[in-house]
């Protein structure tokens, strides 16, 4: 037993540090493209377009999507590490009692499938939510936010799970979805936009629609999610309804980013 605890251990700092790097780089990429490339292609007419784009999108998109399965694959095996295979995890606890807090596999079984199952629900959601900015899509964004929350609140009080651990695993929720939203939904839109105009053709506008939602939905839910993700005391912040202001605040300071990257100018 103490050779695993030992090994789980290291294993942490392993996962955790390799955890920080892929996710410093995946979101990294995430924000240049969001906040600093939307506003530079806009200057750029057709022909520059053609050159540029088909050498420096495949470039980015190479280290933004295997920085998001990186950044997923050692997210989980922190989880096991952390919540589900070690005696002192935080499963059941928000501090650690020896031999207490070890959840079996039919308690992480369902929160660690509902992350999986959270994608399917916000895929289906946002296909037929409408075009970002119309009321419907709007209510689609408070529809997601308030799964989140009730999430929260269910592992909490209906699974016995700690604060933290319901905080952490809601911030998985939301890598599940960035993570599949990358390799699913922003990556295919863009080969074939990368594609097209290379080819000197315009896009398909659904291509361009879909790619741009969807790594902006991305960059709404990475503001929360590094919160969640990087706190140690999330079990001194409350409840769900803490949880719920979290989001609030998060996405009020992205939206305040995003219009703040529309004023910074070229020389």
């Amino acid at each position: 037993m103490d050779d695993l605890i030992f090994a789980a251990d290291h294993g942490q700092l392993t996962f955790r540090w390799a955890h920080v790097l892929a996710g410093g780089v995946w979101i990294g990429i995430l924000y240049f493209f969001n906040w600093i490339n939307g506003a530079f292609a806009a200057t750029m007419d057709g022909e520059t377009k053609r050159k540029v784009i088909p050498e420096l999108m495949p470039r980015a998109l190479y280290w933004f999507r295997w920085g998001a399965a990186w950044t997923w694959f050692t997210g989980v095996c922190l989880l096991f590490v952390l919540y589900y295979v070690k005696d002192t995890g935080f499963y059941l606890a928000e501090k650690p009692i020896e031999g207490l807090n070890k959840p079996t596999p039919a308690q992480w079984g369902i929160p660690f499938g509902c992350l999986l199952l959270g994608f399917l629900v916000y895929d289906v959601i946002f296909k037929f939510a409408g075009k970002p900015g119309s009321p419907a899509h709007a209510a689609g964004v408070i529809v997601w936010g308030g799964l989140a929350v009730g999430f929260c609140a269910w592992m909490q009080n209906g699974l016995g799970m700690s604060l933290r651990a319901s905080f952490v695993h809601v911030g998985a929720l939301f890598g599940t979805a960035m993570a599949a939203n990358v390799w699913m939904r922003i990556w295919p839109a863009q080969k074939r936009i990368i594609t097209a105009i290379k080819a000197g053709e315009a896009p398909n506008g659904d291509d361009a629609a879909l790619a741009g939602s969807r790594s902006k939905h991305n960059t709404y839910m990475s503001v929360p999610l590094l919160f969640l993700m990087v706190s140690v005391d999330q079990g001194k912040f409350g409840d769900a309804l803490a949880l719920a202001l979290i989001l609030a605040a998060s996405w009020v300071i992205t939206f305040a980013l995003y219009k703040k990257s529309a004023m910074v100018k070229g020389f």
